[in-house]
């Protein structure tokens, strides 16, 4: 599968996502995904389903080396010393003894942001992380992390679909040479049944959700679709089979409204 480099990760174009994803059914799925074909995959802390992905992961028949695996740090557990003690659990759910990408999953007012990055660069610096990244960052924010950090900051991971306006903060990223990975790219359930989506998927063979994972990767967002249905991995990775034109991506950059957004938790920043 194709990459994208940033300060030495090397991200897999397109990522599972698990979010919401429990037990036998999450252990299942993950396994079905790397056997199709994924080697990306997105957890968290917060989703409560690490031991099973780890153990998803371990049933694969993968060597370890070719799987990217994500997780994130939830933002009330972002404190020095608390936050290594997270990286721990989360490694030990996990079964493993370093993941690919440590992120910061949403930040914390109440925590300085140079606390929380510089626990972020130990973690890495003690080998439990190959590389680090942020979540749901405003572009000061992202400024502000590259201004502090110690260790290279290769990811931001956002909010990204068809409809949301995300190039502000995509451009602050690559300034400071990060990949985007983009969450929601099928905006909960809106893009199967969008009408420009379903019209340009129709010259291609392909569905809306096709498209718009397309867009996405065309791009230079890497999407992290979740699914909790098994014919739907194989639909999603078949977004890299095609290419959109010019035209179609403008078309459907023209799908942008000023109320799309879908995630804003009471800890969410002010947005750009």
């Amino acid at each position: 599968m194709d990459v994208i480099e940033a300060h030495g990760a090397r991200i897999p174009v397109i990522g599972f996502g698990t979010m919401t994803l429990k037990g036998d059914l999450c252990v299942e799925l993950v396994e079905a995904a790397l056997q199709l074909g994924y080697r990306h995959l997105d957890t968290a802390q917060m989703y409560g389903n690490e031991r099973e992905v780890g153990s998803g992961l371990r049933g694969c028949g993968l060597k370890r080396e070719d799987v990217f695996l994500t997780t994130k740090v939830w933002f009330n557990r972002l404190a020095p010393g608390d936050f290594e003690r997270s990286v721990d659990e989360s490694l030990e759910k996990l079964g493993l003894p370093w993941v690919d990408l440590l992120m910061i999953h949403w930040p914390n007012a109440q925590i300085p942001l140079k606390d929380s990055i510089a626990s972020l660069c130990k973690v890495k610096k003690a080998g439990l992380a190959k590389n680090i990244g942020i979540a749901n960052f405003n572009i000061a924010m992202i400024d502000e992390t590259a201004g502090v950090a110690s260790e290279p900051i290769a990811v931001l991971q956002i909010e990204a679909h068809p409809y949301l306006d995300q190039s502000k903060v995509i451009a602050a990223a690559r300034r400071h040479g990060m990949a985007v990975v983009g969450y929601c790219p099928l905006a909960r359930g809106k893009v199967p049944g969008d009408a420009t989506l379903q019209k340009i998927g129709r010259t291609h063979g392909k569905t809306a959700s096709q498209v718009a994972l397309r867009y996405l990767e065309q791009e230079r967002i890497i999407p992290i679709p979740r699914t909790s249905k098994r014919e739907r991995l194989a639909e999603n990775l078949g977004s890299l089979a095609f290419s959109l034109s010019d035209a179609e991506m403008a078309e459907i950059g023209r799908l942008r409204r000023p109320d799309a957004r879908i995630v804003s938790p009471p800890q969410a920043p002010q947005w750009d």
